[in-house]
């Protein structure tokens, strides 16, 4: 558990997810799971051990986003070590306004051995830009 209504797994999490879940985000590009029907379910494929893409990790952070009010949240990935806590990360700093530190550290702390992917800072501020970019085109 990332915070009360987030949390972190793995394959095997996602296939059978704690009852509270109802909904699960699937971040490896590998892995292809049944979920129970009670879940509501996406698959936003991510390269193992890759740099995310921008596009790939701004799509899994609206969709947390449009999700997570509603439901328990889970973000799963193969082991639940990288590229679900790196989404969890682009989330809290991109929606929650954490600091790409305070989120690296709370993430890290709540998942022990968590490995965020390569330039994951980078591509969140790049995905915080269009964030803002696109809240400003909205507004004129």
């Amino acid at each position: 558990m990332i915070n009360k209504r987030l949390l972190v797994g793995n394959a095997d999490d996602a296939r059978n997810p704690p009852p509270q879940v109802g909904a699960i985000l699937m971040v490896a590009e590998e892995q292809n799971v049944t979920v129970p029907p009670r879940v509501i379910y996406a698959k936003i494929p991510l390269k193992e051990f890759g740099e995310p893409s921008v596009p790939a990790l701004q799509e899994a952070v609206q969709w947390i986003e449009a999700h997570l009010p509603d439901h328990r949240l889970m973000v799963c990935c193969r082991a639940g070590m990288g590229r679900s806590v790196s989404v969890v990360i682009a989330y809290l700093c991109c929606v929650e306004g954490m600091t790409y530190v305070d989120a690296l550290k709370l993430a890290l702390t709540r998942r022990p051995g968590g490995m965020p992917l390569p330039r994951l800072d980078q591509v969140i501020e790049d995905v915080s830009t269009r964030r803002r970019a696109a809240e400003r085109s909205t507004l004129s």
